[in-house]
């Protein structure tokens, strides 16, 4: 839970300090959410697929492989964040074009993602580094690191965005620069964790076999993970999309709605990554009622959880509105979207976790599958639907129903 809540509010954090400069710059910085979003969900997917690969090899006691595909998976991940910010960096104009921001806004985006997008690469292997000490009943330590970088990227926000001394105002820019030097202090102490001091990485290069073997099965679960991950992402830019339909203030509205879910389904993010070690552990062991007890218990529980998380936040809504904006039309938008959209939580709790638990069970298609019906088949049709039909409320009901 600390874990997770760190690494979303990161832009949460971001976005607060950046409304203070004002609608414009709290609109460019909603456009950057879905791609910023992409690259974390590579991240988690990556992490996914090696908690399942090293929690399986523990489960069945074959300690030297769990540490063979450790190393393998540290360089598949540097590889391939490398390869997917290096497109996204080459049509960066064109990705936000298509997601409807204007010709106006592109400075302000352009100037933010020039410095996050590099750093990005560090988070991904952050996230797969974790998910190693995860896999290996380590949870303090990711939720340390997490935390020190959260508090690391707080502390620089305001000094980069405002100015400080010798320090100029960097603007919207700043708040890239917060996060990635949080995340390089947080990249190295992690490197030396896992290389030198737990030695869950070899400081040598694995044989090419073995570099084969563990890479194929990671990426088996990994990539169609990632995939699965990078749906939301996806609908997310397709929702703003829609969203930019009524103008830049829905648009700045409904960047920080997006903002808030990863913070409203924070059980469900948390439950995601920790659900994982356990079923494969016990997968690889051969306790299938164990898996079966883990799961009930956890879609149980994030249905009534979910459901007093929307009570909280319906309550709230004026408050937590007025928190991001004072301009009355964006509160007014705000409000709507915590009215609406956290009735469907718990359903998107329930996709979450089978997801992963399917995962863990070395089944990443069927995990696939489902977050692409969720996505392109009820939650972004029945978005638009709506939102034809019935404007902003409609917007908001037909994406809670497509949960549903």
């Amino acid at each position: 839970i600390i874990g997770m809540l760190m690494l979303f509010t990161f832009s949460l954090v971001d976005t607060l300090f950046i409304s203070f400069l004002g609608t414009e710059a709290l609109t460019a910085i909603s456009f950057t959410f879905p791609v910023t979003f992409t690259i974390m969900s590579l991240a988690i997917g990556l992490g996914i697929g090696a908690s399942a690969v090293v929690g399986k090899y523990l489960g069945r006691s074959e300690y030297e492989k769990a540490k063979e595909a450790s190393t393998v998976i540290n360089y598949i991940s540097l590889m391939l964040a490398a390869i997917v910010v290096g497109l996204c960096w080459f049509f960066m104009e064109q990705i936000f074009f298509l997601m409807g921001a204007s010709e106006s806004l592109m400075p302000a985006i352009r100037e933010y993602m020039v410095v996050w997008f590099p750093g990005s690469i560090m988070v991904v292997c952050i996230m797969t580094g974790n998910s190693v000490l995860r896999a290996c009943g380590d949870t303090k330590t990711p939720s340390i690191l997490m935390a020190g970088a959260g508090l690391i990227n707080a502390i620089l926000d305001p000094i980069f965005i405002f100015g400080l001394g010798p320090i100029p105002a960097l603007g919207i820019q700043g708040a890239a620069w917060a996060t990635v030097i949080a995340w390089g202090i947080s990249y190295f102490y992690l490197m030396y964790l896992l290389v030198i001091k737990k030695e869950l990485v070899s400081r040598s290069l694995p044989s090419r076999p073995v570099m084969l073997s563990s890479g194929r099965e990671m990426l088996r679960i990994g990539v169609p993970a990632a995939g699965a991950n990078m749906m939301t992402p996806l609908a997310a830019g397709v929702m703003t999309a829609i969203a930019a339909s009524f103008g830049d203030n829905a648009v700045a509205a409904f960047g920080v709605g997006a903002r808030l879910e990863p913070i409203a389904t924070l059980i469900v993010l948390a439950m995601s990554s920790s659900l994982p070690p356990l079923i494969s552990q016990n997968y690889g062991a051969g306790k299938i009622d164990r898996v079966e007890e883990a799961y009930r218990l956890a879609i149980k529980f994030i249905l009534s959880w979910q459901l007093l998380v929307y009570v909280v936040l319906a309550l709230g809504a004026g408050l937590i509105a007025s928190t991001f904006s004072d301009d009355p039309e964006v509160i007014e938008t705000i409000k709507l979207f915590l009215w609406i959209l956290p009735l469907g939580y718990g359903m998107q709790g329930i996709i979450i976790l089978s997801n992963s638990s399917l995962n863990a069970l070395h089944r990443p298609m069927s995990a696939l599958y489902l977050s692409a019906a969720r996505f392109f088949l009820f939650y972004v049709p029945l978005a638009y639907a709506g939102s034809q039909l019935f404007g902003l409320v409609g917007f908001f009901a037909g994406a809670a129903c497509g949960n549903l």
